[in-house]
């Protein structure tokens, strides 16, 4: 029998899903889980690979915290589910994930600057002296003969 949902259901459980599924970018909510014994629930590792759906372009659209769906990877893998629940693993991915926000800014901005070829003297040397041969003129002007008196 199946159950259809109305718009506003539809809205109300996309609204629901995305926010649980931002909550996965967080190692300490995770390991929250697993120490309360969720990830060794079948029907809870069934939806996370429900919402595995999130990785399609047209809903990962909408999550803020792009993180959010390498965890969900993860969570898929037992192996993972087993050692999140230890509080040094939570801790260590918290640290690796801190760190990489502070310098993400700074490296994608220098990734993204235009990158300036570097002038050797040498170069240089030739910039300088084929712009002076430019500006002198390759014909020389002759002056007019003086009219006699």
């Amino acid at each position: 029998m199946s159950i259809k949902e109305t718009e506003e259901q539809n809205r109300l459980r996309f609204q629901i899903e995305l926010e649980f599924i931002q909550c996965l970018a967080n190692p300490n909510y995770l390991n929250f889980l697993a120490q309360r014994n969720y990830l060794k629930d079948k029907a809870f590792v069934s939806y996370l690979k429900y919402l595995q759906y999130w990785k399609k372009p047209e809903y990962a659209k909408f999550i803020k915290y792009p993180m959010c769906l390498h965890f969900l990877e993860l969570l898929q893998y037992e192996h993972f589910r087993r050692e999140i629940s230890s509080t040094q693993c939570a801790k260590f991915i918290d640290d690796q994930q801190i760190l990489h926000w502070q310098h993400y800014t700074r490296k994608r901005t220098r990734f993204l600057q235009p990158q300036q070829p570097e002038v050797t003297t040498a170069a240089a040397a030739a910039v300088t002296t084929s712009t002076t041969v430019a500006a002198t003129p390759a014909v020389s002007v002759q002056q007019p003969p003086q009219k006699s008196t």
